[in-house]
């Protein structure tokens, strides 16, 4: 998903820091012994771009996971989230997805 926002962000035209563009990810594993599988993946982005793409960024925050083949690929057996942390000039912004 980080290379799919990437793409979404380039593709819009907005400028990123590359260097401070990070995401974690987290994910939840159930069962017991040799049978366990993955339940759920959480994605959190921490970006900065230009105050006057806050509004381009966030559409792109929110179309990036069906132009993303491992979204798509699990996206029937495991809850796939993000959230990011956006930093637009001198705004703090949380988005949830």
């Amino acid at each position: 998903m980080f290379g799919t926002l990437r793409g979404a962000l380039a593709g819009r035209k907005i400028a990123f820091d590359r260097d401070t563009f990070t995401a974690a990810a987290e994910g939840r594993i159930v069962g017991h012994g040799k049978t366990i599988r993955i339940r759920s993946i959480h994605v959190h982005y921490d970006l900065a771009v230009p105050a006057d793409a806050l509004e381009a960024t966030e559409r792109a925050l929110a179309a990036h996971p069906q132009g993303c083949p491992a979204h798509e690929s699990v996206k029937g057996a495991i809850e796939v989230t993000w959230d990011a942390k956006v930093r637009a000039g001198n705004r703090n912004v949380e988005l949830r997805g």
